[in-house]
């Protein structure tokens, strides 16, 4: 019988388990998370519920992909433009771009920002304890702080929300967190 290396949830439990033999709990996880990035919602989180633990996701904007920069295609002179971004160039190619402007759509009909969108979006789940966000600007913060309290979604928006983030490639730690 072919072994299969343990998944993100079972190296979680395991981590939480010796943990607790020292006397430590596991307080929090820090996953990769985004609407373009999914992966933590096929166990991970009902794993964290159950250890107890909080979840605070990092990139949940994508690498940028979900602030509205890209809505036009790659910016010259970006780091994704120079092949300086941890963005490839299949991760940013038109169907990637065309998802991100249906989900900025979703966002404008909301009275959101795109990173707004994505923000609340990620934060919605109560197993969310917080997101990690960057900002180069105080408008940015602004911005971002504004998803706040915005976590409600109607099963509408949910259901085009999910079809537009499936398929999208944008895990880019897949393969640090398979080690």
């Amino acid at each position: 019988m072919r072994e299969f290396p343990p998944t993100p949830p079972d190296r979680t439990e395991q981590a939480a388990a010796l943990l607790r033999e020292m006397g430590t709990p596991l307080l929090i996880h820090q996953p990769s998370y985004s609407i373009l990035n999914r992966w933590i919602e096929d166990g991970l989180l009902d794993t964290l519920e159950r250890v107890g633990a909080g979840c605070i996701a990092f990139s949940p904007l994508a690498q940028g992909l979900l602030t509205g920069k890209y809505l036009d295609g790659v910016p010259a002179g970006s780091r994704a433009a120079r092949g300086d971004s941890s963005l490839s160039a299949d991760q940013l190619g038109e169907p990637n771009l065309a998802r991100v402007r249906a989900l900025n759509d979703i966002a404008r009909a909301r009275g959101q920002s795109l990173a707004q969108l994505a923000l609340s979006w990620a934060l919605r789940d109560p197993r969310m304890t917080s997101v990690l966000v960057g900002a180069s600007s105080v408008a940015q913060l602004e911005e971002n702080v504004a998803a706040a309290g915005q976590a409600a979604f109607s099963a509408g928006e949910l259901a085009a929300i999910d079809q537009q983030s499936s398929g999208t490639g944008i895990n880019i730690w897949a393969a640090s967190s398979a080690e």
